[in-house]
């Protein structure tokens, strides 16, 4: 077992900025039930996402779009039953906050009812208002820039974003607005490698990849990917950490965190 990533104190906010200020990798991965998080707790896994992408490896759908709240409070139960030591985020789904009411009562019962110690929303610009209050009411932020799967019906699929100057540059306005109003970490999806780098040199919080290259100061996976579970097209920025594990999942999930640790995930391979 990677003996040394193992905690005895639970992950905190705090925690992850210590890390980023010493450059230790952050190790986040997805989980929707228990089992699961029982044994990436036991890996030394930082952070649990229960992310919408259930909605697809879970669900069997086309893609995120149809999770619902109930559907996140169900899951993030579960895995905060199954965990206590990884810091636990759930995303808020489509459309779960289109109104600031809305959202706030909806992050409420991530909170409440799943467990969840942290809320994730896709967005810049136009979610900084929700940000702010979501901050005011003492909910940590995990803000998403990048590809945004809940707006990929309106982008046109699954591309990559910011490959352009232009675009870049709103980016990174985006990032440093979303660290002003009170995100406490960010995840950066489907960017250029180079792009990954300047966001996360520029933000004094940690910037968790995937996609992302390997300068942002964590990596996070789909579970059933670097299992090799994921039924059909598997990411180019994800890997197989089961092939040739003689531990089978726990091989898989200690071999991740070893490989993401020691900034050997992702390689030039898995970037773009």
């Amino acid at each position: 077992m990677y003996t040394e990533a193992i905690r005895s104190k639970p992950v905190t906010v705090a925690t992850l900025r210590r890390m980023k200020a010493n450059g230790e990798k952050i190790v986040v991965l997805t989980a929707y039930d228990a089992s699961f998080a029982g044994l990436m707790e036991a890996a030394g896994v930082d952070v649990i996402l229960v992310g919408d992408s259930l909605g697809m490896v879970v669900q069997g759908r086309d893609s995120t779009v149809p999770v619902s709240v109930d559907d996140m409070v169900y899951h993030c139960s579960m895995v905060a039953r199954g965990s206590h030591l990884p810091l636990l985020i759930a995303d808020l789904p489509f459309m779960s906050y289109a109104t600031l009411d809305q959202g706030l009562r909806n992050a409420a019962r991530l909170m409440q009812e799943g467990g969840a110690r942290m809320v994730k929303l896709e967005g810049g610009s136009e979610v900084l208002g929700f940000v702010r209050a979501l901050c005011h009411n003492g909910v940590p932020v995990c803000a998403h820039l990048g590809l945004l799967p809940q707006s990929v019906h309106k982008v046109g699929g699954y591309r990559v974003q910011g490959r352009d100057e232009v675009s870049a540059r709103r980016m990174l306005d985006d990032a440093l607005a979303l660290q002003d109003a009170g995100a406490d970490l960010l995840v950066l999806e489907c960017i250029p490698a180079e792009l990954g780098t300047r966001i996360s040199e520029a933000l004094e919080i940690p910037t968790i990849g995937i996609g992302a290259g390997v300068d942002c100061d964590g990596q996070v996976l789909v579970v059933y990917d670097i299992l090799d579970i994921t039924l059909g097209h598997r990411p180019k920025f994800s890997r197989n950490f089961i092939a040739g594990q003689e531990g089978g999942v726990r091989g898989a999930l200690e071999a991740y965190v070893r490989a993401v640790r020691q900034g050997e995930f992702p390689a030039p391979e898995h970037s773009f």
